[in-house]
Order: C-alpha cells, then structure tokens, then sequence
C-alpha cells in the first residue's frame, strides 16, 4: 500500500506531496515553511528518506534543502540544475526505492521545457506507475510556462514542452495520477484551469499540449497565451540555486505609532493585512493595502521595491503570523516590525484615520462619462482584451507605483475583476494623495449597469 498527501500552498497556487509507504516517504518540491511536511510525516508515522525537486523553482523558495538537512533525508535534484550545495543529482531514468517494503520506487523522467533541467517522477508501485510528480511540466488541462529562464530559450523550450507531455502521455498508464507543483492559479502555469485531481487519461482528453493537431499550432498558441510575469520570479530561481537559509518565523519587532510614522516618512513599505472594507473606511496615512486572505505574497512580492524594508499592520497576532509565513515563501524573510489592532492603535495623538469611498459598477454608471471622472483598468492586457470600460485608462495594477503620473486629473474609479487589485490600486493612488473611488464589484457586471464594454478587434 502507498500513500500521498498533499500539502497545499493556495496562496501561490502551488502543491507539495508527501509519498511513500508504512516506513518511509519522499517529500516532492516542498515549499519554505518546512514544518507543515514534517508534521504530515509525523501523522503517518513515516521518516522522511528523501527529498526531489522537479526544477529550480522560479515562483518561490524551495524548503527542500532545509528539509533534507534537518531529516537527514538523501536530497534529490536534476543532475542538470546548477546548484552550489551538496545533492543528489538525478538522471533520466534512475531509480531510487522509496519504501521497499511496500515495493515502492520513485522513476525518474526528464522533461524538460518549464526549464530546461526539468524532472518529473514517477511513483511506481512494485512496477506499475500509479502516480506522476510533474511538478511544472504537465499540468491539468495546459502546461509549465516556457519563459522564466531566457528569453532566448523561450521557443526552444516550449516546444520541449509538447516532447515532454507526450512522452507522460506515452510511458505512463492511462489510470496514473498527475500530480502538479503549479497551475492552481500560480503564474507559472501558461493558462489558467480549474480542477484538483486528474489523471494521464484525462490529460490526453483534455491537455492542451496533447490535444493540439501538432507542436507548432501547440507552440504558438502557447506563446501567443503567456502573460505578465512577477517581478519577484526574477530572484527566485538564484535563491534556490544557492541554497535558501533557514526559516526564522520568530514574531517582528513590535512597532509603536512613532515608528510608523518614522517609517513612512523614510520612504519605507507600511502595509496593511485587513480586509479591503476596513481598509477604506480607515486607515494610515501613506500605508498600502494587501489583504491577508488574498494572494498577498504574490501581489505585495511583484509591487515592492525587491529588498525594501517592509512593516506589516494586522488585526491580529494569528493574521500576522499567517502573512509572514507567506511572505518568507517569497523570500521576504522579516519584516522590519509590525503592529496589531487598528487605525486607533497606529495612529500618533491628535491624527485621524484616512479614508476613501467604495462603489460599484451600478454607481460608476451614473458618473461615468464626466468631466473630472477618470476610469483605471487595472487588470492585466490579456483580460482588458476581452472587454473594456470605453474611455478607460489602463494601468496594470503591477505597474502603477511606476506610472502614477501617467493617471489624468481627476476623480479616479478604480477597478480590477473582482475587487482586490482595485483596493491595492485604491491604497497606492490614496497615498500618493490623489482622489479614489474603489471599485468593489465583479466587472462582468459592468455592462449590466449601463457602461459601454468594448473589446479589442
């Protein structure tokens, strides 16, 4: 008998498992916060004998080698990945026993294309495969994006990529289940899917890259779907091949309203975790808005000046503890401080809390267009292509910091898909002092209320 456990990471849209048999398991591209995997272990009653990596990771910070170390695990990793610390480099097709007691063995398949050293495992159960690491190589329904290594190798790489789903598709039986790393809204995945579980019979049904007529239609649609990339994916892939250093989760300092203040006014990062009704309605002057229960490592990673001190406002001390175990994901390790409470417990004495209105598409309607009335997309291109607010000014939302003089004079209606990236607009445009309106609603209801939605031709 075999099992695997999967250890979710939804706020990067990424999984880890943990697989083996009675005795012993193998831990596959398992993220920074190690603990979550030790304890998995630890409620099977199984030791931790090794650790695999698909890939370098671009998306995050891998707590592979952290957990090799502290297990005393073997640490397997892609003989062609360039690491500079001490592994277990893996070919194609080599073998290791995972729990040989329960017949269980790990296969190695090189697939590259998400990057070019790219390894997928198979789990085989005394011969016969019965489930498929494929960490960023075959996802369900599309595959790895091809591009976070070098632009040069982009194409090359993609087309690896329709080798290496084919090869799955070939080798592994129909009933063998697929495991991905990305694509459960991770920007690593090319396009987005939903769906928690498949299985090589389903992708061959239902996979872009085993669907299409041949590889170049496959690659040129793959290319032709890629979007923006996180800014922050730029020093992840150096991070994890030098060796990431252990997790320090211990509680920031405490930061009083002094410091606060202190810190705002030297240019750093004062980031509020509250939810973004609470954010409008009062908040500290200068501070930004990320809300804890979204996908806060990623958007508060791709805004922020890489390395720039960070202090973090929470509601509560468990709030605080989630949103710097996220971040250190990232690699934002420690926040230069952090304070809990509210505006009241942030604020100095004799200063009020900022604030700013929240509406609707119903309400832009019936003050849109006017003069003043200045509406900000702040999606990305691939989604303003399918339908647009005519006469919007559009700004992804990763970009703005940047391009804040570029937004008209005026009253400014910000709005994103559903709400979140438009309260993140919202709180950068409040603290560079300009009049905002957060637009709180989903934008499919934009034509509903009477706006003018166009498309590009």
């Amino acid at each position: 008998m075999f099992f695997v456990d999967t250890i979710e990471v939804p706020g990067l849209g990424n999984r880890g498992y943990l697989a083996g048999g009675a005795r012993t398991a193998v831990a596959v591209d398992p993220p920074r916060d190690i603990d979550r995997m030790i304890a998995a272990a630890a409620r099977r009653g199984v030791r931790i004998a090794y650790v695999a990596e698909t890939h370098v990771h671009n998306d995050y910070v891998t707590g592979g080698l952290e957990l090799a170390r502290l297990t005393g695990a073997s640490y397997l990793v892609p003989a062609g990945a360039r690491v500079s610390f001490p592994r277990v480099p893996v070919c194609d097709g080599d073998r290791t026993a995972v729990d040989e007691d329960a017949g269980l063995v790990l296969r190695a398949l090189a697939t590259p294309g998400h990057t070019p050293h790219h390894t997928a495992y198979a789990l085989e159960e005394n011969g016969t495969a019965v489930a498929v690491f494929t960490g960023g190589s075959l996802l369900i329904g599309t595959v790895g994006r091809p591009d976070l290594v070098e632009p040069r190798l982009t194409e090359r790489l993609a087309r690896a990529q329709h080798a290496s789903a084919h090869r799955l598709a070939g080798e592994l039986p129909d009933e063998t289940a697929v495991l991905p790393t990305h694509g459960f809204g991770s920007f690593c995945s090319s396009s987005q899917q939903e769906g928690g579980g498949t299985t090589i019979g389903k992708e061959k049904a239902s996979n872009e890259a085993l669907t299409a007529p041949d590889a170049d239609t496959f690659v040129a649609r793959l290319l032709a779907g890629l979007d923006d990339v996180p800014a922050y994916y730029a020093h992840m892939g150096p991070l994890n091949a030098a060796g990431p250093a252990p997790l320090d989760l211990t509680p920031p300092a405490v930061a009083d309203p002094g410091e606060i203040a202190a810190r705002l006014a030297a240019g750093e990062w004062v980031v509020d975790l509250r939810n973004r009704v609470a954010f409008a309605a009062g908040h500290v002057t200068g501070s930004y808005n990320v809300e804890a229960e979204g996908q806060l490592a990623t958007y508060l990673a791709w805004l922020i000046p890489w390395g720039k001190p960070v202090t973090l406002l929470a509601e509560t001390p468990a709030q605080l503890a989630d949103a710097q175990r996220e971040l250190a994901r990232v690699g934002i390790d420690r926040p230069a401080a952090a304070a809990v409470g509210g505006p009241a417990d942030w604020l100095r004495p004799g200063e009020t809390p900022a604030s700013f209105p929240r509406g609707t598409f119903a309400d832009l309607a019936r003050s849109h267009p006017a003069e003043g009335v200045v509406v900000l997309d702040v999606r990305r291109a691939s989604e303003r292509a399918r339908g647009h607010v005519d006469g919007s000014v559009h700004i992804p939302v990763h970009e703005l910091r940047g391009r804040l003089h570029e937004v008209p004079d005026g009253q400014v209606w910000v709005h994103c898909a559903g709400g979140l990236r438009a309260a993140v607009a919202a709180s950068l445009l409040d603290a560079s002092g300009r009049d905002v309106v957060a637009v709180d609603d989903r934008f499919d209801r934009a034509g509903e209320a009477g706006l003018t939605v166009r498309t590009y031709e």
